[in-house]
Formats: structure tokens, C-alpha cells, sequence
């Protein structure tokens, strides 16, 4: 994490074990079915190679076409069941950690603030994906 940049965290408890919210978290076909903030927003393609310097894209698009982005970036340690660390493609560091507790898992994501959009209106938006992540991986 850049000392300088704001950051945020969020996070999340999952009645599920950390296997599977590993899994969940970071499986192509999972993802895709989670990842969005609203229900106006889907992730149409997701791609994810999992290790050191591996990379990961998720495209995420308005379900009525007018506007979409690649979110994506590079690992920068992966330590299963426990940590993903990546740097995201404009620069900002985000390190999410997986704590088991039996059959539970709480996931903490802490992200660098960008400059665009209020520390309010991208913490709100972050949980809002972790919180279907969250529904998502309980009902599988």
C-alpha cells in the first residue's frame, strides 16, 4: 500500500468454509455471477490467472450496453486460502486476506481511493460486490 493514498476497507463473514470462498472469489465462472455493484451492471468476461505476476481482467458493462470498463491488473502474492495482493492497472494496490473460522470466512479488502469519485461513493460500491459475493458463494 502507497502511504500517501487514501485507503479503504471493507469487508464481509461467510457462512461457508474458506475452500470454498476461495474458489468463489476467484474462479472465472464464479465471478461473473457476482460481480457487480448494482443490478444495472453485469461482468460479461472474466479471466484470471492466479499466481505472482499473473493477471486478471473482469469486464464489467450497464446491462443496457451504453458504457463498460476493464477492471483488471496483476498479482503481486497469492498465498491460498489466505491472501491475493495485486496491483490494479492504474496503479492502486489492493490486498484482500481469507481468515477461517471452522465452517465460516471473513473476507477484509482494503483498496487505494482513486481521485475521481467521493471515499463514500467507492466504499459503498466495493461492498456492494463484496455483499453478492457474499450471497453468491452462500447459495452455491
Amino acid at each position: 500500500m502507497t502511504p500517501e493514498k487514501t485507503q479503504i476497507t471493507i469487508e464481509t463473514e461467510l457462512n461457508v468454509p474458506v475452500e470454498k470462498a476461495w474458489k468463489v472469489f476467484t474462479s472465472p465462472d464464479d465471478l461473473i455471477q457476482w460481480n457487480n455493484a448494482s443490478e444495472d451492471w453485469h461482468t460479461t468476461k472474466s479471466e484470471n490467472d492466479l499466481r505472482p505476476g499473473g493477471k486478471f481482467l473482469a469486464r464489467m458493462e450497464a446491462k443496457d450496453g451504453s458504457v463498460g470498463f476493464d477492471f483488471g491488473g496483476t498479482y503481486d502474492d497469492v498465498i491460498p486460502h489466505q491472501l491475493i495482493s495485486y496491483t490494479i492497472g492504474d496503479g492502486r494496490k489492493v490486498i484482500v486476506n481469507f481468515t477461517a473460522d471452522g465452517n465460516r470466512t471473513k473476507v477484509v479488502e482494503t483498496f487505494e481511493a482513486e481521485g475521481t469519485h467521493s471515499i463514500e461513493m467507492q466504499r459503498s460500491g466495493w461492498q456492494s460486490i463484496l455483499d453478492n459475493y457474499k450471497r453468491y458463494a452462500e447459495s452455491q
